[in-house]
């Protein structure tokens, strides 16, 4: 709270920009602010969605005629290939990312995300991502095996060249956004609201982000785990995925369903947080069933994970197995009813007490998504369903309802957004004389495209053909569906026109046009770099403020952090149940590490497209030396003490709290990684259990002697990293620790690469194979571990470590503690991997 004859609210606004603002010209590209990377992320994504859209309609004009010659087969392999790349990597989970970077904040009373930084990173290695995946096909060498890549397709044999290489590695590349934007939005709603905002107080909005933030963090690596196997197999003739020798191209349908299933809802859940949003602003009401909702959509997200098996039912899946997925298939129906049951008696209790909601273009777009969601869950419900389900495999009908959940359950609800959104974004609001004529264009375009699309399924044209006969007699079908995704683009022209006119011509307004709740209508619009000026003390829900008075007393700096103080970049880290300051976060100035950190990415992913596995070595240095700067501003060489917060409150630094953001970054990067390993280990389970050719009857295990010295050593690692931190906190020295830590996980990691190095049968059998990737997982953990060991002597030896400011080495020792537990598994992995090979002897 300001001060008596503190600044003027002019005063506050001319400083905190200063402190929070981007420099102009090239400056620019060194933003970290969440305001500025949430709407790169959004003009980014619609770029791609262009793409994918125009993609679309050359699949179209292909297969709108029987035995057409538009374009051959090669190339509509490629086409189909990266329309469903572009739709669901580079267009549908960025766009969500940027929209949950640029309101969160704006929701929770926040002034930026927990990581700024990690957001721009994360931006720059989706854009360079997506920018190798689009410049293979201005190349002619896109990925040409099915947005699925399936295996054998995909494997070296079939698909020769880098065409498969350009997806597995370029798909990794924009999932480290993705990974990044999950901890990023996990950490910002845990940690960082406004006061007094408990957990049972924040606005939906937050839950569904938490919750599909979670499910990215436990359904992306999977996919990544397949990536590199898949990788390893094309590059190193490791064969996780031939029959011949052990693998099963089986095994990778089951990592990549059990991301591709979770990420329907992984797409579906932040617009229908979208839609909870927007729904009792309309009606003007606040919303029915909020405890149910959350309910809800946590059980949605369980449920999403034990449906993958849902798009493998042809593949030879035991009768009880398949009874359990399609059960599991059709209970997801209920907690979606849940939510479609809580709008809808939203709208009628304000129809009842205040009369009929709002018909504005949000709603206009909110009913076009009710209306082609439902349709699609309709059908959702007939394929879980598995006699119905093998008849219409691999069939069109597939592909229409595919087409109703994304589009229904996305892309409506995001056009809607976009309308009740701009406005904040542009400070201007448009009179919509574009947006009826383009909702009903692209309304009435998608049922003839995709309506149709079931009757072609029903009557057997499958998937991905390039051409047909026409005694199939689909022609005029085919024709009606073509003419309607033409239709279709039209009417996304003209909303893309009319948001154009919006932001250069729309009407000027002071604040809240939509008489919305939230926090986000709170603050200046367009809105400023810094947010709020000062942070609101929540007494109630955060979806049931009155913007118009909290807006101006915010303002004038009367709710924490009305100040500035050592051009810090300033927010409250809280309790994550009870909403209570615990700290004061100070966030990092714009800079251009980011950028640099993602081209270094950039260049390592593209030597190892090029083969040139040597020359990556370097870029993959040059970005962790880079990382290692990005701690080099932060923290402080002496102990601060609790800050002065407002209204007589005190708070530490987050670099003396307990349990600081990174803390918890540690803790959900390691989740995700543990994610992975156990993935791992499902895949060696598979193998085992159902592969052919298992056990193999000969082949070379490794010693058990270097395994039990590398498990030793990792365990001493793990005691240097604890040792360290208890040293610290007593008041003393942590280097002899940290120099034991450093030296076992070295020991570790070389002793590990050797017996990886001397598995000779690793390409002659999936069962080498496996124990070749645990060794190597083990000794990376290692390695990783050697470099946070140095890196703490260097904090210690640049006064940076103190007993209070104990983070860095609390973040070693969490990584110390996994490595060793990790690779206390995959040792005893290898160990009984030997054993059979012993038995098969």
């Amino acid at each position: 709270m300001t001060e008596p004859g503190g600044p003027t609210p002019l005063a506050l606004h001319g400083q905190l920009s200063r402190i929070w603002g981007t420099p102009p010209g090239l400056g620019r590209l060194s933003a970290v602010n969440h305001t500025t990377m949430g709407k790169r992320f959004m003009v980014t994504a619609f770029v791609f969605f262009a793409i994918g859209g125009m993609l679309a309609m050359a699949i179209r004009a292909q297969i709108a005629t029987s035995s057409s010659a538009f374009v051959g087969p090669d190339v509509y392999n490629q086409l189909f290939t990266m329309h469903g790349t572009v739709m669901m990597f580079l267009f549908a989970i960025p766009m969500f990312e940027g929209l949950a970077i640029y309101l969160l904040p704006k929701l929770l009373g926040a002034r930026d995300m927990a990581f700024p930084r990690l957001t721009a990173y994360g931006y720059w290695c989706y854009l360079f991502g997506g920018s190798i995946i689009i410049g293979a096909m201005l190349a002619g060498v896109a990925p040409d095996s099915g947005w699925f890549m399936y295996t054998p397709l995909s494997s070296e044999t079939y698909s020769p060249g880098i065409n498969a290489d350009i997806w597995l590695l370029g798909i990794t590349f924009v999932e480290i956004s993705a990974l990044s934007a999950a901890i990023e939005i996990v950490v910002s709603v845990l940690k960082l609201r406004a006061p007094g905002m408990s957990i049972e107080r924040m606005p939906i909005m937050a839950w569904y982000l938490l919750v599909t933030a979670f499910m990215m963090l436990f359904g992306f690596p999977p996919l990544i785990l397949g990536s590199i196997l898949l990788e390893l197999e094309r590059a190193f003739d490791l064969p996780f995925f031939d029959p011949t020798r052990g693998g099963d191209p089986l095994l990778w349908q089951h990592l990549f369903w059990l991301f591709g299933h979770p990420e329907v809802y992984i797409i579906f859940l932040p617009a229908a947080g979208a839609i909870s949003t927007m729904v009792p602003v309309f009606a003007r009401v606040p919303l029915v069933g909020y405890r149910a909702i959350v309910a809800a959509i946590v059980a949605m997200a369980f449920l999403s994970f034990g449906l993958w098996v849902h798009h493998m039912f042809t593949v030879g899946i035991p009768h009880l197995a398949l009874a359990f997925f399609s059960a599991a298939s059709g209970l997801v129906a209920i907690p979606t009813g849940v939510q479609i049951f809580a709008w809808i008696a939203t709208l009628a209790r304000g129809t009842q007490q205040v009369g009929r909601p709002r018909l504005d273009v949000p709603m206009l777009y909110l009913g076009g998504f009710l209306v082609v969601f439902v349709m699609g869950g309709l059908t959702g419900v007939m394929l879980a369903m598995v006699p119905f389900n093998v008849q219409v495999h691999d069939t069109h009908f597939v592909v229409a309802h595919l087409h109703y959940v994304l589009v229904g359950g996305f892309v409506f609800p995001m056009m809607a957004a976009a309308y009740f959104w701009l406005p904040h974004i542009t400070g201007r609001i448009a009179d919509h004389r574009l947006s009826v004529t383009a909702f009903w264009l692209i309304f009435g375009g998608f049922h003839l495209t995709f309506f149709i699309m079931h009757l072609t399924g029903l009557r057997g044209m499958p998937r991905r053909v390039d051409t047909y006969s026409p005694l199939a007699q689909w022609d005029w079908m085919n024709l009606l569906s073509s003419v309607g995704g033409f239709i279709m683009t039209m009417g996304f022209a003209l909303f893309v026109i009319d948001l154009v006119v919006q932001v250069r011509f729309g009407r000027r307004f002071r604040r809240n046009p939509w008489g919305a709740t939230t926090l986000d209508w709170a603050m200046p619009t367009p809105a400023t770099a810094y947010g709020f000026a000062s942070l609101p003390r929540m007494g109630a829900r955060a979806d049931q403020v009155v913007p118009e008075k909290l807006g101006p007393a915010l303002a004038r700096g009367d709710g924490y952090l009305g100040f500035t103080r050592h051009g810090w970049m300033e927010t409250l880290g809280v309790n994550a149940l009870t909403g209570a300051p615990e700290q004061v976060v100070v966030l990092p100035r714009s800079t251009f590490l980011p950028l640099w950190s993602g081209l270094a990415t950039g260049a390592f992913v593209l030597c190892l497209l090029a083969k040139a596995y040597a020359l990556a070595l370097l870029p993959l240095a040059v970005v962790v030396a880079l990382f290692l700067a990005w701690t080099r501003t932060t923290g402080a060489r002496a102990d601060t003490g609790p800050l002065p917060i407002g209204h007589g409150e005190q708070a530490p630094p987050h670099w003396e709290a307990a349990r600081p953001p990174s803390w918890w970054a540690m803790v959900l990067t390691l989740a995700a990684d543990g994610t992975l390993f156990a993935s791992l280990l499902f895949g060696a389970m598979f193998l085992w259990l159902v592969a052919p050719g298992w056990p193999p009857p000969d082949g070379a295990t490794p010693d058990s002697m270097p395994l039990a010295l590398a498990w030793v050593l990792l365990v001493m690692g793990s005691l240097g990293g604890r040792l360290a931190v208890r040293a610290l906190v007593a008041g003393g020295s942590p280097r002899a620790a940290l120099i034991l830590a450093a030296l076992a996980q070295a020991s570790a990691g070389l002793v590990l690469l050797l017996t990886a190095a001397s598995i000779q049968d690793r390409t002659q059998h999936a069962l080498g194979a496996l124990g070749f990737v645990f060794l190597v997982y083990a000794a990376l953990h290692a390695l990783v571990g050697l470099i946070l060991a140095l890196h703490g002597l260097w904090r210690q030896a640049s006064g940076h470590l103190s007993p209070v400011r104990s983070l860095d080495l609390r973040l070693g020792r969490l990584w110390h503690d996994y490595a060793a537990a990790a690779g206390t598994i995959a040792l005893g992995a290898v160990a009984v991997l030997g054993h059979a090979v012993d038995a098969g002897q």
